[in-house]
């Protein structure tokens, strides 16, 4: 199959297209490299550093390449994928997570080509928490609209805390797991934000990847959304035993943060059950291989 994916240098994206090729199919990567990097490109795919928030990149007159390839599958990955970031800068956490949405959802309903969008668990909390919430969920629902009327063969898949090989550690865009190992490096202590009792659904992501191509290669329709979590959850304080574990290092609490919720949790299990999706809980021996 010819398959594109938007935000494909990123850390699921660079995952996501090692398995593509592994797999037999042609890849295609759209990024604009403000969080991916080149040293993230997988040999086999091709890499276009494009900016996919301007309307008149998926102008059918716009780009030879795109307008030339048949694709049969996007993956749209691309966003700005934190919550604190998002209050720095909302009008940017639009453009990427809700207006450049929609200029994917028009291409692709103009070329009939399947997506499969890259939803977040922040779903299944207030949306107006924070700009990110509010602009996923919007996201989703400009998803929604294009399946019920144009008929789009759209999908959802709704990521938990994904964590794993190539994910971020420096900067405004990494994660819980991700920072840690840098404070871990540089000798710093650890930084607990809150209280630490909040618990998250951490996610390795060989398996949201996995999760990602059995919804891509199936003809199974969810009326909502495909639900990527293992089903269990930490609170920050228990991934923190993990790491003091493996490191011996030291913690400190810091203040609370706005749009910090308490729990996430997979709130379905339709991806195990129709699709015989199958995670593991492997956040402590993740930990421990580092």
């Amino acid at each position: 199959m010819r398959i594109l994916v938007t935000g494909g240098a990123g850390f699921i994206g660079m995952n996501l297209v090692k398995r593509l090729i592994s797999e037999g199919h042609e890849v295609w990567s759209i990024d604009n490299y403000d969080t991916g990097t080149k040293e993230n490109h997988i040999e086999g795919a091709i890499y276009h550093e494009q900016d996919i928030q301007k309307e008149n990149f998926w102008n059918e007159y716009s780009r030879e390449w795109l307008k030339e390839i048949d694709f049969d599958i996007c993956f749209h990955l691309a966003a700005l994928s934190r919550i604190q970031p998002s209050f720095e800068d909302p009008l940017a956490t639009f453009k990427i997570n809700t207006e450049a949405t929609t200029y994917i959802a028009e291409w692709a309903k103009r070329t009939n080509t399947k997506v499969v969008y890259a939803g977040s668990s922040s779903r299944w909390h207030d949306p107006y928490q924070s700009p990110y919430a509010c602009y996923k969920h919007m996201g989703e629902e400009i998803f929604k609209l294009y399946k019920k009327v144009y008929g789009c063969n759209f999908e959802t898949a709704r990521f938990y805390n994904v964590y794993g090989p190539g994910e971020i550690i420096e900067g405004d865009w990494a994660a819980v797991v991700g920072i840690w190992r840098r404070q871990v490096r540089d000798g710093e202590k650890i930084t607990i934000v809150g209280d630490g009792e909040q618990r998250r659904d951490f996610t390795h992501v060989e398996d949201i990847v996995d999760g990602l191509y059995r919804i891509a290669m199936s003809t199974e329709k969810h009326d909502d959304a495909w639900e990527l979590g293992t089903g269990v959850n930490f609170s920050m304080n228990e991934l923190y035993n993990m790491f003091n574990d493996k490191f011996g290092i030291e913690c400190t609490y810091i203040p609370d943060q706005p749009g910090n919720y308490r729990k996430t949790l997979q709130e379905n299990t339709d991806a195990n059950t129709r699709l015989n999706w199958n995670p593991k809980d492997q956040l402590r021996q993740y930990v421990n291989s580092l």
